[in-house]
């Protein structure tokens, strides 16, 4: 049985308990570069038994900024996981503000979490008010959208940039760091309590953050990945009724785009071969 019949049919494969949770972490983005930096945070805070499973789409932008991007990340993520064979367990949209998370909910049984609602839950458990510090300004629309129809935006009192672009802040960390450090200031001046960081990828930032602005950072990676591991030990799955129920059965032409997707073997995680 392939990974889609598997996932689409709600059951495990044959001998799961003996290879642990396997956590699939979804760059929105086709930068390899910035999909291993995901992957390197996402296992600094997994658990033992926990594999973490980085995946990018096969097609779509280097780097997602703005609502156009935004869709074409969208199509080519839910493309992708209609299309792999890695089985997974749990999957973590690790793209700040991306469109997709509720398309992925209905085709999946899996939990999905998106690093955005998963950042900002933790936030408002550390602080009564939270603030966001981002890229670019003009995802900042984007990234309200996304807590707005999360049911989140209510406590989230600034969402500010640093101007640089998703590709350009690993290139220069303490360059990045001050920027975040100045935006993450103007956060605290509006009453921010607590800071999510508004991109993936930022393990490093988060830390050398906290420690100069003396406030809780949350990297939406690692708090996405805590939560999947928490809903697997619940045994909890996701809904199958209203909002996600599955995808009518319907004919798409073209639809999905790929037939198979490989994992740069750059970053891919060596684990034992999964019984078929």
């Amino acid at each position: 049985m392939s990974s889609p019949e598997w996932l689409a049919q709600g059951r495990r494969q044959p001998g799961f308990a003996q290879y642990g949770r396997r956590i699939a972490v979804v760059n929105c983005n086709t930068s390899s570069e910035m999909t291993a930096q995901i992957a390197a945070g996402a296992r600094s805070v997994a658990s033992p038994g926990t594999t973490i499973v980085p995946m990018q789409p096969a097609w779509g932008p280097r780097s997602a900024e703005g609502f156009y991007d935004s869709f074409i990340s969208a199509a080519a993520v839910l493309d992708l996981l209609a299309t792999t064979t890695e089985p997974f367990d749990a999957v973590v949209m690790a793209g700040f503000g991306e469109h997709g998370r509720e398309g992925a909910r209905e085709l999946l049984e899996v939990p999905v979490v998106d690093i955005t609602e998963a950042a900002a839950m933790h936030a408002m458990l550390l602080g009564h008010r939270y603030g966001i510090v981002t890229t670019l300004s003009r995802v900042r629309g984007q990234i309200h959208d996304s807590l707005l129809t999360a049911g989140l935006a209510s406590r989230c009192v600034a969402i500010e940039a640093v101007d640089l672009g998703v590709l350009d802040v690993a290139t220069d960390l303490e360059r990045t760091v001050r920027a975040f450090e100045v935006a993450g200031s103007r956060a605290i001046a509006s009453g921010a309590e607590v800071l999510c960081l508004g991109c993936a990828g930022f393990t490093v930032v988060r830390r050398l953050l906290a420690e100069r602005l003396g406030v809780p950072v949350v990297d939406g990676v690692a708090a996405g990945v805590l939560l999947a591991e928490g809903l697997l030990a619940a045994g909890t799955g996701g809904s199958r009724g209203g909002a996600y129920a599955r995808p009518l059965v319907k004919e798409r032409p073209g639809w999905p785009v790929s037939s198979s997707v490989a994992i740069p073997a750059s970053f891919q995680e060596r684990s034992p071969a999964r019984p078929g």
